[in-house]
């Protein structure tokens, strides 16, 4: 599942990006999912550690199942969730569905130590997604002295969204993606990704990582990229498009 790398031997955090299969409508199976790469992040000394949009519940767009699989995230289905996370582990940024005193959200939760530090809900929704109310602003987070903001999918596409977390004194730009989609669609897209999110790490001076998922269903494809950016909008590490693995990167530092 893994990309190996050599032991820690920086004093800045090392990242990590799950390219996960597409879970729809299961989340037992999401989570046992989960729990293997969260092992496999801790193993490897991550610090961090991030999954697609969506992930446990899947991408769902419609209000039906979207409703049926939200989670409220101050609920008992959340609370269990929590405790079945390793303690000590990675900080982990969940993409997910959130219900939240009625409205649904496309959120992305921050959890370390099986708590909930906060979450960021997805500001620049598309057309397909009407089910969702967008977020009202732009947190920031820490992992082992690391400063991150969260862009999730669609919003690396606006400029503005990137440049909020940049102004919160962040270091590292957070995407957690779904970019499962028409075939036609996806191959119009494969390359088109980094790209755009290049821009934005040129633009605000933010590395980036991004995770997303994998596999084919229903005359869909998903081939992520699940990838590490830097300030140049450089690719600097990236997992194979096409099969489920865990990314981890150094950030750079000073010798440990």
């Amino acid at each position: 599942m893994s990309r190996r790398i050599s032991p820690k031997l920086i004093s800045m955090p090392r990242i990590a990006a799950a390219q996960t299969p597409e879970f729809r409508e299961d989340v037992d199976a999401a989570f046992a999912y989960a729990l293997e790469v969260i092992a496999d992040a801790q193993a490897q000394g991550a610090d961090l550690l991030v999954f697609p949009e969506g992930y446990p519940q899947g991408y769902l767009t419609q209000e039906g199942p979207a409703r049926r699989q939200a989670l409220n995230l101050a609920g008992p289905a959340f609370a269990a969730i929590l405790a079945r996370l390793p303690q000590p582990g990675p900080t982990v940024v969940l993409g997910l569905i959130e219900e939240d005193h009625g409205a649904l959200f496309n959120t992305a939760a921050v959890i370390a130590h099986g708590r909930l530090l906060g979450r960021y809900r997805k500001t620049h929704l598309l057309a397909g997604e009407t089910c969702f109310t967008p977020g009202p602003d732009t947190p920031a987070f820490e992992a082992a002295g690391l400063r991150f903001g969260i862009n999730i999918c669609y919003d690396t596409n606006f400029p503005e969204a990137a440049q909020a977390v940049a102004a919160t004194g962040a270091t590292l730009l957070v995407c957690p993606a779904n970019n499962m989609m028409p075939r036609p669609t996806a191959e119009a897209w494969r390359d088109r990704h980094n790209p755009i999110r290049g821009e934005r790490c040129r633009e605000t001076g933010l590395w980036l990582i991004s995770a997303d998922v994998t596999g084919e269903r229903d005359g869909r494809i998903a081939w992520g990229p699940t990838a590490v950016l830097n300030p140049q909008g450089q690719v600097v590490a990236q997992l194979p498009l096409d099969q489920p693995g865990l990314l981890v990167f150094d950030l750079p530092g000073q010798a440990a």
